[in-house]
Order: structure tokens, then sequence, then C-alpha cells
């Protein structure tokens, strides 16, 4: 619901394998780009073919370089793609959306911030399949993924408090519980829509969205929700 803060629980995610970020850093421009081309490698690979059916030989192909290049920056399969699920959940998490004001109607701060996860969402549709399948199977990546859902919702339960601290929202929600049920709803509606493929219409998602939200927090807007709108 708001823009980036540098204080995110997503900025503080610790590696996959318990091993220090920086270690396998890239320490020049040139590591960097063949870092990002193996994550973006790796992403087509995972897409196209689902996790278990991939092979490490696949990416490194598709990036056009060896195995021992990728075990310059990666340890294994399932550390690469936690890094293709990092890089999306930060394009999910901050997707910017076109400037809103703070003292502008906040049903058009959330309707836009609504727009922009669906978007988001849309955009790393197919990815979020290969996130189903390896939750289902993999202790570390369920954890990671609760962590991930959990920057969400304490992200959308600030704002929900400094709405209720601007009177604007009813009070007696408890804020993170508030944020971890709406954050789950649009969630759903973003899979079933763009994951499942579900027939849907970005206005009508989006609508239906804001005005669930606006709803269950008791948001008293300065103009109506409309269709169609942004």
């Amino acid at each position: 619901m708001t823009a980036r803060r540098n204080d995110d629980p997503a900025d503080e995610l610790p590696s996959l394998a318990g091993v220090p970020a920086d270690k396998f850093k890239p320490l020049t421009a040139r590591g960097e780009r063949t870092r990002a081309a193996l994550v973006t490698a790796a992403r087509t690979v995972f897409e196209r073919d689902g996790f278990a059916d991939s092979r490490l030989t696949d990416i490194t192909a598709e990036a056009a370089c060896s195995i021992g290049t990728f075990y310059t920056y990666f340890q294994s399969k399932e550390e690469i793609l936690d890094a293709v699920f990092a890089q999306a959940h930060e394009d999910m998490l901050h997707p910017g959306f076109p400037h809103v004001a703070s003292d502008d109607d906040p049903v058009a701060v959330l309707e836009a911030a609504n727009r922009a996860y669906f978007e988001a969402y849309k955009r790393n549709a197919r990815l979020r399949l290969v996130l189903e399948q390896v939750t289902g199977n993999s202790r570390e990546f369920r954890e990671r993924r609760r962590q991930r859902s959990l920057a969400f919702a304490e992200r959308n339960a600030r704002q929900i408090r400094r709405l209720q601290e601007r009177g604007l929202a009813d009070t007696d929600l408890d804020a993170m519980q508030a944020a971890r049920a709406l954050s789950g709803m649009v969630s759903r509606m973003a899979y079933q829509a763009f994951a499942l493929g579900d027939d849907a219409d970005m206005d009508e998602l989006v609508f239906t969205a804001t005005r669930l939200w606006a709803n269950a927090i008791g948001l008293l807007p300065n103009t109506a929700v409309t269709r169609g709108q942004g």
C-alpha cells in the first residue's frame, strides 16, 4: 500500500543456505553481468520446465556459460532459484505506481497500490506456479515464503495503523491481523486470475480488491471507488 521504506523486512532476509550474503557477491561489473545472466537464464528454465525437471546444465546452456562459472556465484539449483524468487519478490513488493500524494484520498492511494501489485503479479505469474511446486516439498522454501509474505503484511499493517491514527479506519481492528487477511485475499485473487488463468479484467480486479479492502477496515474515502480508474 505504500512506497518502499528502508526498514522493510524484505531488505533483511537471510540467504537460503545460511551463507553470508556477500560471499558470492561479484566484485566486478563483469561479474555482476554474469550473475544477472545466470539468474535470468534460471528463471527462463524454471518457468519452462518447472523446478524438478530442470538441470544446472539447462541453466548454464541458457546463460551460455560453464558449470564452473555457475559455481562461482551459486552453490546449488536451490540457491539460484531463491535468487530468482528474491528478484520477483522485490518487483512485487516495490512495483512502483503513479505518484499519489500522502494527503490525497486514501482510497486512491490504495487503488494505485492494488493496481501496481496486480500488474507485478501478472509479470511474475508463471514463476508463482514454480513457487507452489517447491514450497510443498521444501521446509526451507516454505520458511522463505512465510518471511516474504510477512514483508507484505507488515508493510500493509503500517499503513492501516497510519489510517487508524488519522481516524480514517476502524480502530478496533488489529492492524497486523487485518493486513494478513487482506494481503492473503488480494494475493489469492491475483493467483486465480494470472497463475491459474481465470478470465479476469484488470479494472474489475482493482475495483473489487480496493472496495473490499476499504470496506473491511472501515476506510472513509474522500471520493467514491469507481470502476476503471487509473
